[in-house]
């Protein structure tokens, strides 16, 4: 997938664990996993702002594209 996550990095800025930030942010410590390990499909609005709350961020400290080779590409593609 292109979007890398980078929730890990602002964690480690703000010296928070991931368990801390999911009870601040409102959910599971096993979905913001999802969402920190680069797996989920999609995030909600009311969720990436309620990250960049707690973290003190913009969506942009959190999220960004990455272009996919040509190889991965195939792969992505379902081939």
């Amino acid at each position: 997938m292109p979007i890398t996550v980078d929730i890990d990095v602002m964690l480690a800025k703000r010296k928070m664990s991931v368990g801390e930030l999911a009870d601040r942010v409102g959910i599971t410590p096993a979905n913001l996993a999802v969402l920190k390990n680069g797996r989920a499909k999609a995030v909600r609005f009311t969720t990436l702002a309620a990250l960049c709350e707690v973290l003190e961020c913009q969506p942009g400290d959190l999220l960004r594209w990455e272009a996919v080779d040509a190889g991965e590409a195939g792969d992505a593609a379902g081939g």
